[in-house]
């Protein structure tokens, strides 16, 4: 549910949509399986995603130039679904994870190097706008 709630938001965003566009014309239905092994495994190291990740986030690159804006906005709406549907250690931890990745995929794409700058906007964004976008 939360992967498919936050998918569906992110398709409608007009920052997030773009880059999205191919996954939605697809449809979500062969992505969330690979989704969901990806975050078992980053959540609780299940051990299932074994794909590389900036791998498919550099096709993305290529065919939608992604920044900085991106990277916040994707963190600030995961942030945004997760605590509307859950809380406690897992969903605190499911948050972290996402500000790591969020970080380390912008670094690795843009070659911005700014630690702790995507959290810090999120930890505003999603202060201002708690429901999301």
């Amino acid at each position: 549910m939360l992967l498919r709630r936050f998918y569906n938001e992110a398709f409608r965003d007009e920052v997030l949509a773009p880059p999205f566009a191919e996954l939605a014309s697809r449809g979500l239905e062969q992505h969330l399986p690979v989704m969901c092994d990806f975050w078992e495994t980053v959540l609780f190291r299940a051990g299932l995603y074994r794909r590389n990740a900036l791998t498919v986030h550099r096709r993305i690159n290529d065919c939608t130039p992604l920044s900085a804006l991106h990277f916040t906005r994707w963190l600030a709406l995961w942030t945004a679904t997760v605590d509307q549907m859950y809380q406690g250690p897992v969903a605190e931890h499911a948050k972290i994870q996402a500000g790591r990745i969020a970080t380390a995929m912008n670094r690795r794409l843009t070659g911005a190097h700014d630690p702790g700058r995507l959290h810090r906007s999120v930890r505003t964004a999603v202060k201002e706008e708690p429901c999301g976008w």
